[in-house]
């Protein structure tokens, strides 16, 4: 008998643990493939599940939020000491159903998340996740996959159909344009995430090797052999023991979209189930559009409410009119609608003026829904003479992508005026901080670092692009500094674009005095040689803390160049360092910095260095080759000499033997258009 009991007793316990091991493999994996008809999922926002079990995350209507979770926690043991705890799969079918052709998103995403709460996040570029505020806190402890079908300035970094990972933040750490394997062409195939069908997502996370793999695929396809996007990313430090798994989208200010989940499976402890996509619930054939019913009683009043509207719909056009042409289409993505900037400037008041001079006026805005802050220049002109040409350099040169380059976001035309739109610098222009009391001094290493990072920019337009860019303006007020302090090469008003094999016209002769090659005033062609030349006196500005030029300086000390040339010849180079430094400086470094400005400035441009070589003797690689000995003082042309005003003069003249590229001003017709800071 007792023999009898203690049999009974074992196969309960063998029951429980049978039973308790079952509710453990649920609590890790689940599958929805029939729809969510039954699925009691944490849903909120605009979400809701459709009577054919459809998930609907967002319809088209303005500015919604919407989220969708997997009820109870998913146990990741984060604090396990087995990195494979932290591994994960799933697999779901989405579907962006846009309202019209040209709308757009904003975009959905896949989340791991500590918590479903979302009060506080927003719609647009962020994605119902966060709020510009908590933008990337590490507090957020989110992993997200979004899938986004716009470019926002600020959070994306490549286009406006990518698939993108983000870390407790929208700005994503790796980005792909979406596509997918095909396994018989055996090459990637663009995919259009808001074409109005499912497409098929596999998210598969190896947590021993830190391994994670996004995966693409058409309805109706096999899993693709390779994943659009495989990158290493250590998660542990996003998640926690228990973590929420679902589903976030929103929609624009604009053109919008639906956003649909049709089936889903997740696995923590393994590879998640396959869906079967003839299962699965089918997408509205209206795409989800509300039918609009309009009541005959309200029709009248409609009617009145358009003349009304129309009346002043045209005033604003009439103020917000544009000048556009039809070879401009093709630069369509760089051109800003008019009305956005006048918005971001409010209306381009003088609380919003960040500077202006013979170059016009730069406005400080803000770009409406992105929050991005911009520059924006407007320049008057009274001619269309080469404007198709100058518009395609502008946008050439909004192509360019360096980090000490500030960049050119785009230009807008209306009526007589250019406006050109750049990333906007906290810190303004360096000259400030270099010769007037309105910021405080830099120390040397900041000074150093900034020298260091133009140079490197200059080695880009040079050497490193598809195309040779000559700045032919180089110098300490056309450097912004960022909110660290980092040096921005800007002001490519006066840049031209030339093929590598190529060599550069003759063209209309421009620069300012002190920083302009005297070759130049012979030959009228600009070259990698004259930019160096006004790297040489950019050099030695920010050493010694003054101007190329100084008309109150003592005779023979007008030119910097010869006075650090004096410094040179007599063995105390460093006498011409700015007395602010109060001496706290590299000895080593400052001499380089020195010696390099004086090579860069040799009359004769064969003899200066190589944009190539100036880098690597900042960067301390090669030593400095000797500095010629020549006592004679540095050459101005007396034509440059009689006309200049000050030591920021900008010089401009037409060469007898070539074509200038010219913006006319309304002050002259002989100048050319100066982009300042």
């Amino acid at each position: 008998m007792a023999a009898a009991f203690t049999w009974v007793g074992l196969w309960l316990l063998s029951c429980l643990a049978l039973v308790s091991m079952s509710k453990a493999q649920h609590a890790h994996q689940f599958i929805y493939n029939q729809g969510f008809r039954n699925a009691n999922l944490h849903v909120d926002g605009s979400a809701k599940i459709l009577s054919n079990g459809l998930l609907q995350l967002t319809n088209t209507s303005r500015l919604l939020i919407a989220h969708a979770f997997y009820p109870s926690p998913i146990n990741f043991n984060a604090s396990s000491t087995s990195p494979q705890s932290l591994s994960f799969s799933t697999n779901f079918v989405f579907a962006i159903v846009p309202e019209s052709e040209d709308a757009s998103g904003h975009g959905a995403a896949f989340v791991i998340a500590e918590s479903t709460d979302f009060t506080h996040a927003d719609a647009v570029q962020y994605l119902g996740l966060v709020h510009q505020s908590t933008n990337g806190n590490s507090s957020n402890h989110f992993f997200a996959v979004e899938f986004d079908t716009i470019f926002s300035l600020g959070t994306d970094t490549i286009d406006g159909n990518h698939v993108g990972i983000d870390l407790n933040g929208v700005k994503s750490n790796q980005s792909i344009s979406s596509a997918y394997f095909s396994n018989e062409e055996g090459k990637n195939i663009s995919l259009d995430l808001k074409n109005g069908h499912p497409i098929q997502v596999w998210i598969d996370y190896d947590g021993q090797q830190q391994l994670l793999n996004v995966t693409l695929a058409p309805e109706n396809s096999l899993k693709p052999n390779q994943p659009l996007l495989s990158t290493s990313i250590n998660l542990s430090v996003i998640l926690l023991d228990t973590m929420y798994v679902g589903f976030s989208a929103s929609t624009g200010s604009i053109g919008s979209c639906s956003h649909y989940i049709l089936g889903w499976s997740f696995n923590r402890s393994g590879e998640a189930q396959s869906l079967e996509i003839s299962d699965l619930p089918k997408l509205p054939k209206n795409g989800g559009r509300r039918n609009t019913v309009i009541l005959i009683s309200i029709i009248a009043a409609v009617l009145l409410l358009l003349v009304i509207m129309g009346a002043a719909y045209v005033y604003r056009r009439k103020k917000y009119e544009e000048l556009n042409e039809d070879w401009e289409n093709e630069y369509g993505p760089h051109r800003f609608p008019y009305k956005t900037l006048y918005i971001a400037t409010e209306g381009f008041k003088d609380k919003q003026l960040l500077g202006s001079g013979g170059f016009g006026k730069v406005y400080k805005g803000t770009l409406p829904y992105f929050n991005e802050q911009i520059a924006v220049k407007k320049v008057s002109h009274e001619s269309d003479q080469g404007m198709k040409e100058f518009v395609s350099e502008i946008v050439s040169m909004g192509r360019l992508r360096h980090k000490n380059l500030v960049r050119l976001l785009g230009y807008c035309r209306r009526k007589k005026e250019l406006l050109l739109v750049y990333e906007c610098m906290e810190n303004g222009s360096l000259d400030k901080f270099l010769f007037s009391d309105e910021k405080s001094t830099l120390n040397w290493f900041q000074r150093f670092q900034i020298i260091r990072g133009v140079a490197s920019a200059l080695l880009y337009l040079h050497e490193e692009g598809e195309q040779v860019v000559l700045h032919r303006d180089i110098k300490s007020s056309n450097v912004l500094l960022d909110s660290n302090l980092n040096g921005r090469l800007g002001d490519f008003g006066l840049a031209r674009l030339y093929d590598h094999d190529s060599v550069p016209q003759t063209t209309r002769l421009v620069g300012t005095l002190g920083y302009m090659d005297p070759e130049l005033t012979r030959t009228g062609r600009a070259t990698k040689a004259a930019d160096v030349f006004a790297l040489g006196a950019f050099l030695l500005e920010v050493a010694c803390g003054r101007k190329p030029f100084d008309h109150h300086a003592p005779p023979g000390e007008i030119s910097l160049v010869d006075l650090v040339k004096k410094c040179f010849i007599r063995g105390a180079i460093v006498d011409a360092v700015d007395p602010r430094l109060q001496g706290h400086h590299v000895v080593e470094e400052m001499e380089r910095v020195l010696k390099l400005g004086l090579l860069c400035s040799n009359t004769e441009p064969d003899l200066r260095p190589t944009i190539v070589e100036v880098v690597q003797y900042l960067e301390g690689n090669v030593s400095l080759p000797d500095v010629p000995v020549d006592s004679r003082a540095q050459s101005i042309p007396s034509s440059i000499l009689e006309n200049s005003i000050t030591s920021d003069s900008v010089i401009s003249f037409s060469s007898s033997i070539g074509k200038g590229l010219s913006l006319n001003s309304s002050r002259s017709t002989d100048s050319v258009l100066h982009i300042g800071h």
